[in-house]
């Protein structure tokens, strides 16, 4: 009798198998012939009703009976994901003659086009790319540039300090690459340091609290203040093309002494006065100096013997004038519509 019922499920399970062409029919098709209430284990439980010489006998041909459906059903399942995946290749086939999809490509940012090509100028004049930390000490930031304390630059309500005692910050000016450069490097030095800086300036359109710098420093013997003049004004021409007019005026920075700024003539309109130079008829771009006696000695370096010159460019007004933005807004809004014309 028990031989009977192994047989029939055999056969109907195996049939049942054969024709089953989805992998959750097969599952329960699994379960109800081999699950721990399914028909073989209910045959299963007969076993104690036999006698002794019958058991082994059944005993067999119980497992001959559930391994032929654990290879049927392992089989089933290879042909189901094979013909699962058959379908799926149909279903998502690429039609190769249908017009792709445009792919809008990306511009680089105005301000790094000009960042680029002031780069490649000072580069070409020998100097070395630099780089440093925006988080920055104010030993570097103040301290060693000869700004002592009392500077109105070192006031909190300029400045973005971390802590209680003023002495971590976010760096208000690249300046501190020169102490950086000079603690690391023997002269002659030639260095151009460009990166983002923080001052709590947002006064009107034309200021942000973060900016981007451009810091340049040259220490070697017999440098002067000619030298400083004739780079800046070749670096100009090379920027913004032949006979660029442009100014130094006489002014005051703690770390170089004698100090300038250098403008030039506002590219909006051509010195009569507008909006973008605020009626000016310039723009000012960088300040500049020969570096102060003090800094070279805090840095080991004789001023009896070595001289420099050093300048901090905004590179958001350099490439105003390079692209003839009249917006500081446009550098800082990132509209796809003004970037797409770079």
């Amino acid at each position: 009798m028990m031989k009977q019922q192994l047989e029939a499920i055999r056969k109907s399970a195996l049939d049942a198998i054969a024709h089953c062409d989805a992998t959750e029919e097969l599952e329960s098709l699994r379960i109800k012939y081999l699950g721990k209430k399914g028909e073989l284990t209910a045959v299963l439980k007969q076993m104690g009703k036999l006698s002794p010489e019958e058991r082994p006998v059944m005993g067999q041909a119980a497992n001959e009976v559930r391994s032929a459906l654990e290879s049927a059903i392992d089989s089933a399942r290879v042909r189901l994901a094979a013909a699962k995946l058959e379908q799926q290749l149909r279903d998502e086939a690429v039609d190769v003659t249908i017009p792709g999809k445009p792919v809008r490509i990306g511009r680089k940012h105005p301000m790094y086009l000009a960042l680029d090509e002031i780069k490649d100028i000072f580069v070409g004049m020998g100097f070395t790319i630099l780089d440093g930390p925006e988080v920055e000490l104010s030993y570097y930031n103040f301290d060693r540039l000869n700004a002592e304390e009392g500077h109105p630059s070192r006031d909190w309500s300029d400045t973005f300090y971390f802590d209680e005692d003023s002495r971590v910050m976010l760096r208000s000016q690249t300046s501190p690459m020169q102490i950086h450069a000079m603690d690391t490097m023997k002269p002659p030095i030639r260095i151009l340091a460009p990166g983002r800086v923080y001052r709590k300036d947002e006064v009107d359109a034309t200021h942000s609290p973060m900016f981007h710098q451009v810091e340049g420093m040259v220490i070697d013997k017999g440098v002067t203040m000619a030298d400083l003049k004739g780079t800046l004004n070749t670096v100009i021409e090379k920027l913004y093309g032949k006979g660029t007019v442009t100014r130094f005026r006489p002014h005051h920075f703690p770390f170089t002494e004698p100090s300038c700024e250098m403008d030039i003539q506002c590219h909006k309109c051509g010195g009569k006065g507008c909006p973008t130079c605020k009626g000016e008829g310039w723009i000012e771009v960088l300040g500049a100096g020969m570096v102060h006696p003090k800094v070279l000695e805090m840095s080991g370096i004789d001023p009896e013997i070595y001289s420099g010159w050093a300048f901090g460019m905004g590179l958001e007004r350099m490439a105003m004038g390079r692209f003839k933005i009249a917006d500081l807004r446009l550098i800082f809004e990132n509209d796809v519509r003004f970037l797409e014309q770079f």
